[in-house]
């Protein structure tokens, strides 16, 4: 004991133990924490990203804005746009609240008693819906003659007569989430910082709960689909398109190439919408396959803390293609069969029709619209199957992307 207690006394002796217990436990903490972080992740799991903006380059941009933005409410013959308005009422900021204009159309008595029930907000009525469709449009057909020309004159009112600058457009059977309007607001700037933009959308198409990433409510995404169904543009986007405005169909038109010009959209992993609307022009089209599956977020997420940047396209490009190129090439088949031990998988697709039978045997929308896939960038459809981050790429893409 007496000799025990003289060697630890010794003071060149107790830096030697300390250094000894000092290399032991880096040893260990090496040796344990390499094989943790050498893992693969089990089938199922998400891994959600530590941050978004040490992902990818960020430039130098400025996002700013000081820009006046209206919530524009498009009303026809349904009361249950109470609903809607209920939503926006309940997630309208106190600070920085946003005007709410609801414009009605088809002068449906029931409906604007609805609306006048809410009575912070302003009612514009369509002076012109009992004006008759073309000849020759049969009945079935003269809702999207009258939703078109409706489009164009309440956004006539909100940019030319009233003077805003943006506008986010919720249909009137659409419900928010509690982060929308931050969503909106934080996005807005890029609009203006990234001429290559072109919109920003709160839905996303492929947003069923098995098809998403639940761990990542904040990531974005871009899509050369133009998305709709609650969503946002700028006064400069509509004066550039209202002098060649369609006379029905405005969506469908709106994803022309001549309308588009290569540019994109904004849209969300987690949707920041939903709809309720199985009943209307589009007589429910989708409704029941997909679009009554698709709920809006409850997460909220600050997104006016997040650098947006990562959007912009000069630095989202070379991202985008490095996240693709990495995924592991797997054919649909070995996808549904195999045990997956990836965080993400490529598919690739030489048509639309191998896309759509792709999209099918996922479970996600099969159809393209002027040739671009429901929420595709660059041709890629990104979603969740079974835990794991795919990626179906058209054969052309990486040689494309630059």
């Amino acid at each position: 004991m007496a000799i025990s207690i003289r060697f630890v006394r010794s003071p060149k002796n107790v830096v030697y133990i300390l250094l000894a217990i000092f290399f032991l436990y880096f040893f260990f903490a090496l040796k344990f924490g390499h094989n943790k972080m050498t893992q693969k992740k089990p089938r199922g799991q998400i891994i959600q990203e530590p941050s978004l903006t040490t992902q990818v380059p960020l430039g130098h941009t400025s996002l700013s804005s000081n820009h006046s933005v209206a919530v524009l409410v498009m009303a026809c013959n349904r009361p249950t746009v109470a609903r809607a308005l209920e939503s926006i009422e309940r997630h309208n900021p106190k600070k920085n609240h946003v005007p709410v204009i609801v414009s009605q159309d088809c002068g449906h008595m029931k409906t604007a008693r609805a609306i006048s029930k809410f009575t912070s907000v302003k009612l514009i009525k369509h002076p012109f819906y009992k004006d008759p469709v073309p000849d020759g449009v049969s009945s079935h057909m003269a809702g999207y003659y009258k939703l078109s020309r409706h489009y164009k004159w309440a956004l006539t009112q909100v940019f030319e007569v009233m003077g805003f600058s943006a506008a986010i457009i919720i249909e009137d059977d659409l419900e928010i989430s509690p982060d929308s309007f931050d969503y909106f607001l934080a996005t807005l700037p890029l609009l203006y910082a990234d001429k290559t933009l072109m919109c920003v959308s709160a839905w996303n198409d492929n947003g069923k709960p098995e098809n998403i990433e639940h761990a990542a409510p904040y990531k974005l995404h871009r899509t050369d689909f133009f998305p709709g169904l609650g969503w946002m543009l700028t006064k400069d986007l509509f004066t550039e398109l209202v002098p060649k405005w369609p006379q029905a169909f405005w969506d469908d038109w709106l994803r022309q190439p001549e309308q588009r010009k290569g540019r994109a959209c904004i849209r969300p992993e987690l949707p920041r919408t939903s709809t309720f609307g199985q009943i209307g022009v589009s007589m429910g089209q989708f409704y029941m396959d997909h679009l009554r599956f698709i709920q809006h977020s409850q997460t909220h997420v600050n997104f006016s803390s997040i650098d947006l940047k990562y959007l912009i396209k000069e630095n989202y490009d070379p991202w985008f293609k490095d996240l693709v190129q990495s995924a592991p090439l797997i054919t649909v088949d070995e996808l549904q069969t195999s045990s997956i031990d990836q965080l993400s998988m490529r598919v690739m697709y030489n048509s639309l029709k191998e896309f759509e039978n792709i999209a099918r045997r996922l479970g996600i929308m099969s159809d393209a619209k002027e040739g671009v896939p429901r929420t595709a960038y660059q041709g890629v459809v990104t979603v969740m199957y079974t835990g794991v981050r795919v990626y179906i790429v058209p054969s052309h893409f990486l040689s494309s992307v630059v």
